[in-house]
């Protein structure tokens, strides 16, 4: 037998016996999805076209400007800025978070109408975003360890995890499964299960770019399977490592948004 053809046979004997690499421990799949989803570059700026969609088919449209800037390090605090363009209803509306990971973030929302900066509480934080089905606490994400990770399944293509709240209380569901990439990390499903057992709620990711070098999020879709509407938010506009300040992210922004927000 030729020496090449030995060899090959040798080694496809041995590819063949080693064991399949085993998934990384499961607090370093959440971290990592985390990092890749809410933390690429150390800031970022998007325009975002949300469609809402209701249960009759009826659409509203929105269109905003998302600021985001990080602490420095992966996993870490985060501050967001959110500006609010069309339509005339909710112009020049603001959102400001100061995402903590050690307790529960800052929320707060300028409304132009009333001249009047609302403090949102943490017990709001799973209610509805602007009248979309995104709630607040989408915004910025969820933080990792509010939640027990248990993984149920590994396949080619996705870790599968079951996500169970610590506080029970807080919260509208009693757990969410997540998809996550194993190529990328990034979460491409989410299921919700409410108090009954049954799914409510979903989440989809509709498309993925790679932009800066960073694996993003360019197109998302939130369904409420109970009354049948959605909410698809388009990202478009996308940069990082803009070197935005600090002070960009106050409340004395509230009332008169930063141009990084307004152009």
């Amino acid at each position: 037998m030729p020496r090449q053809h030995l060899f090959s046979i040798l080694l496809l004997t041995v590819l063949m016996a080693a064991p399949a690499l085993a998934a990384p421990p499961i607090d370093e799949i959440i971290s990592r999805a985390n990092n890749v989803s809410y933390y690429g570059g150390d800031d970022g700026r998007a325009e975002v076209a949300m469609t809402i969609t209701d249960k009759q088919g009826r659409t509203r449209q929105r269109l905003f400007t998302i600021l985001r800037k990080d602490d420095g390090q992966d996993g870490g605090n985060q501050l967001y800025f959110v500006y609010f363009k069309r339509p005339s209803d909710v112009r020049k509306t603001t959102f400001l978070v100061h995402k903590h990971i050690e307790r529960d973030d800052d929320r707060w929302m300028y409304l132009p109408s009333l001249d009047l900066v609302k403090r949102i509480a943490a017990s709001d934080k799973r209610t509805s975003f602007m009248g979309s089905h995104f709630f607040y606490e989408d915004v910025s994400g969820r933080h990792m360890h509010a939640d027990h990770h248990e993984l149920l399944l590994e396949d080619d293509t996705y870790y599968v995890i079951k996500n169970t709240p610590k506080d029970l209380a807080s919260v509208e569901f009693t757990s969410f499964t997540v998809w996550i990439d194993k190529k990328t990390y990034l979460p491409m499903r989410a299921e919700y299960v409410d108090r009954s057992g049954t799914i409510y709620r979903t989440m989809e990711v509709l498309g993925v770019e790679s932009i800066q070098g960073y694996t993003t999020v360019t197109k998302s879709r939130i369904s409420d399977l109970g009354t049948g509407g959605n909410t698809v938010t388009e990202f478009r506009k996308i940069k990082y490592n803009l070197n935005m300040d600090d002070n960009l992210f106050t409340e004395r922004y509230l009332r008169r948004p930063p141009k990084e927000a307004r152009r």
